[in-house]
């Protein structure tokens, strides 16, 4: 039987972020945000409405943000992927 998923359990899927001007991530909410090249991320997260941008995320951070989306206006970090 599977675990239920909850925000402290591991992610079972992966999915390379592109940041948008608009769209929201494909898959939904994720639980976590990985940012593989450093620089500012612009989040949205789950219960907000507007990016705020978080600057000088370094390579290899894990942003345990539950995001719905990464806007490229303010976005200069690279190489995201979302954990669901």
């Amino acid at each position: 039987m599977a675990e239920p998923s909850s925000p402290s359990t591991p992610a079972r899927s992966l999915a390379a972020v592109s940041p948008h001007a608009t769209d929201d991530l494909p898959g939904g909410v994720c639980k976590a945000l990985w940012v593989g090249g450093a620089g500012d991320v612009a989040i949205v997260a789950e219960n907000d409405a507007g990016a705020v941008t978080i600057p000088g995320v370094p390579a290899g951070t894990v942003l345990p943000i539950r995001a719905k989306a990464v806007r490229v206006s303010g976005t200069t970090a690279t190489n995201m992927v979302a954990l669901y």
